[in-house]
């Protein structure tokens, strides 16, 4: 099984919009992933975002573009300040390869939970619109397969 673990893209600032839709900027970060991804052949059959506008914007445009028609979850456990360990990391349901999309600090926490049990050493250098992919090779073990950061990626050549 394998998670995606996506930093939801670049958001307006609350004083420009409390909402904090993502910018076009973030958009087109976000695109530019989901094109990457689709051609690298990652597929998922889970989506969960934290239900903040910037994240389920960036959920749905993920999942448009990568497996239509996929319904999205919405979890209340995945905030920017929330504890990584309230989800049950070891149970039945995460049977499945799953994207999850999220905030900051959360997101690295996260990782960090996962891979060395220690959610405040922070090992993942976050930006908007990045993703980590996890692998779990074992019942509590999992794997740093790879990570992206939209940074990487050149401009958007749609085929």
């Amino acid at each position: 099984m394998r998670l995606y673990l996506v930093q939801h893209g670049e958001a307006c600032a609350k004083d420009v919009d409390p909402d904090r839709p993502l910018t076009d900027q973030g958009k087109e970060d976000v695109d530019r992933l989901a094109l990457f991804l689709k051609q690298a052949k990652v597929q998922f059959d889970r989506v969960i975002h934290s239900g903040k506008l910037r994240a389920v914007q960036t959920a749905e445009r993920l999942a448009d573009q990568m497996a239509p028609g996929l319904e999205l979850e919405s979890s209340g456990l995945l905030n920017p300040n929330d504890n990584p360990k309230a989800l049950d990391w070891q149970s039945d349901s995460w049977d499945r390869d799953t994207l999850i999309v999220g905030h900051l600090p959360f997101m690295a926490r996260l990782v960090s939970y996962l891979l060395i049990e220690d959610e405040n050493k922070l090992i993942a250098a976050y930006r908007p619109g990045s993703v980590v992919c996890l692998e779990r090779v074992s019942e509590a073990h999992w794997e740093l397969s790879w990570m992206i950061r939209p940074d990487l990626l050149g401009p958007v050549n749609r085929p």
